[in-house]
């Protein structure tokens, strides 16, 4: 189980400022993908050495009391569903509201640990202020500023207690693939093909899949797990925060992943979501197969794969470096190629890099095209390595790493993929004074 905290609260107490405070520990790590807009609603933090997921139920539809209320209801539910913990935020300056008072009698049906936090309480003055909240029947609440920070280290401190030190893996072993893209591309189908039978039930509505499904797939010389999720489904105007919600399980399924089998519907084309769940792949760091599904409904000329590969590889720059597989669910065609190469792209994951071999080719490539001088001083990178992580990291040692700027760092990345096959597997490169 991955450990997710739910915030919760009504409008405007500041749940997102908290969101942005509690993610920024990692943000330079965890949204370093260029050209990537973060989701603001979720991001990845860590504390105490455990790691956990945030997501931030975002703001409501400004409507009639009752509208109002079943919105909070619907959500606060979905957010008990999906979460290990939940965060409760209040709002000194409006003080206890009816609002959160029905936000509280909720959370008291729950089994899951909820954490009681009092934001805007901007001085030690204001304090004493923050007992009306003791009016919701709590034992303890924590007072904190989104804004300046001040009193977020104990409430973290609490959160974690409630996590799991390291999620337990069932198959710890087996190479996870994540079959990931928007309702209708196919995601089912694909699964069906692959073991010839109608193991989910397809039909033609959107969000037909609820729940993540995981099987364990042993045939034509496989074995792997499936994570066959509910569709990321595009997030309505008006349920936007909601919609988001129900995508937590494909989102859950992406971080379980090794590799994302991201299915894309040809007739359709890649559109503004396939990029955003592509997006969550990277900030993952999980290997990336695209699997455009309804190949045989296109219309074929001399060059159109060539052309839609050339279409897929631009809308995603500058990460254009994995496998473009054309398929057809419904004839089966290249459906097992699809995922043989998602088995290639898991073991590129977890190759290891001798650092001989590392120094030997690098640094020649390094020699021949150094990183441009900065105000007249030379940048030397005297040594790499793989740092020992999961996913392939790479620290370069160098004597000003501060003025390696971004498009350097890009060159060595491709001129890695190049040399060592990373084809459809995250790289990182740090820079690291020597």
């Amino acid at each position: 189980m991955s450990n997710i905290v739910a915030i919760v609260g009504r409008p405007n107490v500041g749940k997102s400022t908290l969101f942005n405070r509690l993610i920024q520990r990692r943000d330079a790590i965890v949204d370093s993908v260029a050209g990537v807009t973060r989701d603001r609603h979720y991001g990845k933090s860590d504390w105490n050495g455990k790691e956990f997921s945030v997501i931030d139920t975002g703001g409501y539809i400004e409507g009639s009391e009752d509208i109002f209320e079943s919105e909070i209801r619907q959500q606060v539910e979905l957010a008990l569903d999906e979460a290990s913990v939940i965060l409760f935020v209040l709002d000194l300056q409006s003080g206890l509201m009816e609002f959160d008072k029905i936000i509280a009698n909720l959370l008291r049906k729950t089994q899951k640990p909820v954490v009681y936090a009092v934001n805007k309480v901007d001085n030690s003055m204001l304090e004493f202020e923050a007992t009306e909240f003791y009016g919701l029947g709590i034992e303890k609440y924590h007072t904190i500023s989104a804004v300046n920070g001040g009193g977020t280290g104990d409430l973290l401190d609490e959160l974690t207690e409630y996590m799991d030190e390291n999620p337990v893996d069932d198959f710890e072993n087996l190479p996870k693939m994540a079959i990931v893209g928007r309702p209708n591309a196919g995601k089912s189908s694909i699964v069906n093909a692959l073991f010839d039978e109608e193991r989910n039930i397809v039909t033609d509505i959107a969000g037909t899949t609820r729940d993540t499904v995981n099987t364990r797939f042993n045939k034509f010389g496989f074995d792997l797990m499936l994570l066959d999720t509910a569709g990321l489904r595009k997030k309505g105007r008006v349920h936007e925060n909601l919609e988001f919600y129900s995508n937590m399980r494909s989102i859950r399924a992406i971080e379980h992943a090794d590799v994302c089998m991201m299915v894309v519907d040809a007739t359709r084309g890649f559109e503004a979501q396939d990029l955003s769940i592509v997006s969550l792949v990277e900030k993952n760091k999980k290997g990336l197969v695209v699997v455009v599904n309804k190949w045989d409904l296109v219309a074929k000329e001399t060059n159109t794969m060539r052309d839609a590969e050339a279409l897929i590889k631009k809308k995603l720059e500058p990460f254009t470096d994995f496998p473009i597989i054309f398929t057809s669910a419904l004839t089966k065609q290249r459906v097992l190629k699809a995922f043989e190469e998602g088995v290639k792209v898991y073991n590129r994951r977890k190759q290891r890099v001798s650092t001989s071999k590392l120094n030997d080719i690098m640094l020649a490539i390094i020699q021949n095209y150094p990183p441009p001088a900065v105000k007249g001083k030379y940048v030397k990178i005297k040594f790499c390595t793989q740092l020992p992580t999961r996913t392939p990291q790479f620290a370069f040692f160098a004597n000003l790493p501060q003025y390696i700027k971004e498009p350097y760092k890009r060159y060595l990345e491709n001129k890695m993929r190049q040399e060592f096959d990373f084809h459809g597997a995250p790289i990182e490169i740090f820079f690291r004074k020597k």
